[in-house]
């Protein structure tokens, strides 16, 4: 109830953010559809437009300045399902159920270990120290980018024609690795973070336009260039928060 005694209306700048959050759920979803009727580009393309939506929603809810926790607890449970859920019952249908045994569940490891990755992150939100976060670092691989990583063997697969990378005792330990990635505690970059400088502006937007032709020009190419990039990306950000982590030993030990 408002002042006035009437029902309370919200604004509908506070339901956009929202909006964009439900449709990457669904989206994420609609990759299982797919999946079910074997049309394998089709639910790789709906899992990566809801992580481009993943990444629209929350800027939106800071540009309106439309922040609720709704709307957190509500882009978790997304994430859960269009970067956890959906992509183990992809990697299912696609290639785990050929598994004689444990198939359904390394699929399950993916999909839970992205479920606890998520409830650690949300645990964390409000502890008075987080070492990682302060010095610009993710805990783990996000959810988005174990999705990411988790589909490089259907990559593979759509690129090369090979059959053996759909092989389940390729695809099983690679699940497996992937769902590791999540919940360990290694540092990894975040975008948030990420600063450029003013002179490279435009040959920022210009990388971003060309990023964006690629993925729809040769699309499979590109997010598998992508994931291993990222991938290669781990053993540079352990080293530079190692770097970090003596700045700072450095530093208390002069106070």
């Amino acid at each position: 109830m408002n002042e006035d005694g009437g029902p309370r209306r919200i604004p509908f700048r506070a339901m956009v953010p929202n909006a964009v959050t439900v449709l990457a759920l669904c989206s994420g979803l609609s990759g299982v559809y797919f999946a079910i009727r074997g049309e394998w580009e089709k639910a790789l393309a709906a899992i990566v437009i809801a992580g481009v939506l993943d990444g629209m929603d929350g800027r939106i809810a800071r540009l309106l300045r439309a922040q609720s926790r709704f709307g957190a607890e509500l882009d978790s449970l997304s994430d859960n399902i269009a970067f956890g859920t959906a992509p183990a019952l992809i990697l299912f249908l696609w290639s785990l159920h050929a598994a004689p045994k444990f198939g359904w569940t390394a699929a399950l490891a993916l999909a839970v270990c992205c479920a606890l990755r998520l409830a650690r992150f949300n645990a964390g939100l409000d502890a008075a120290e987080q070492p990682h976060k302060s010095a610009g670092f993710n805990t783990g691989v996000p959810a988005p980018a174990g999705a990411g990583l988790a589909f490089i063997p259907m990559f593979l697969w759509l690129v090369t024609g090979s059959s053996w990378f759909q092989a389940w005792y390729v695809v099983m330990p690679w699940a497996l690795f992937v769902a590791l990635l999540m919940i360990s505690s290694i540092p990894t970059y975040s975008w948030s973070s990420i600063r450029i400088r003013s002179s490279w502006r435009l040959l920022a937007l210009a990388g971003i336009a060309l990023l964006g032709a690629a993925l729809l020009t040769a699309p499979w190419y590109t997010l598998l260039i992508v994931a291993a990039g990222y991938l290669l990306m781990i053993p540079f950000a352990l080293a530079s928060y190692a770097r970090v982590k003596r700045r700072r030993a450095t530093a208390a030990r002069r106070t």
